[in-house]
């Protein structure tokens, strides 16, 4: 995770230390997944990892999970209303409890016709419920951790110009 994913998650979860994934790259394990899962079919989904903040960090034990799902078609133009659209990779949006890129992927190596679109997602396990304060920071925090999954991701699995997905974050609303 990068510096901003990290502040990220101090965001959402009020916790400053967090535990451990594991001993391999989970990015690194997921990508591997997702290009096992790819040669067969058109879809799919799996887990990138599961974040906790650690007991004596003081925050709420909740657990973000970080998920990716293949399609091999692009992303319908709808979004759900809860949602906050962002102009990052093919579709991006925002809400209080989880957030969503979807890039294409052509790999450089093993070009193809079609690219494959990769969604990564950030999500709260927690119930969610519409938070009564400016939710703008939690949108925020979700979608720069998404953002920097889904770049990891990009990287990892030698998309064609890091699938077009910029070094930082748009967080401005797309129009």
């Amino acid at each position: 995770m990068n510096k901003d994913a990290v502040g990220a998650l101090e965001v959402i979860t009020g916790a400053t230390l967090f535990a451990p994934t594991g001993g391999d790259s989970a990015v690194a394990a997921a990508a591997g997944e997702l290009t096992r899962e790819a040669a067969p079919v058109s879809s799919g989904t799996g887990d990138v990892c599961s974040i906790f903040p650690r007991p004596e960090s003081g925050g709420p034990a909740a657990e973000i999970r970080v998920v990716w799902r293949l399609s091999s078609t692009p992303p319908k133009e709808d979004t759900a209303p809860k949602f906050t659209r962002l102009p990052m990779g093919e579709k991006a949006g925002a809400a209080h409890d989880s957030a969503f890129v979807t890039f294409p992927c052509s790999p450089k190596d093993e070009p193809r016709a079609f690219p494959d679109h990769v969604s990564v997602w950030a999500q709260s396990r927690a119930v969610p419920t519409e938070a009564e304060e400016d939710v703008r920071p939690l949108k925020n925090a979700y979608a720069t951790l998404a953002h920097s999954f889904a770049l990891a991701m990009a990287k990892e699995l030698d998309c064609d110009n890091n699938a077009g997905l910029k070094p930082k974050p748009s967080l401005i609303p797309a129009s």
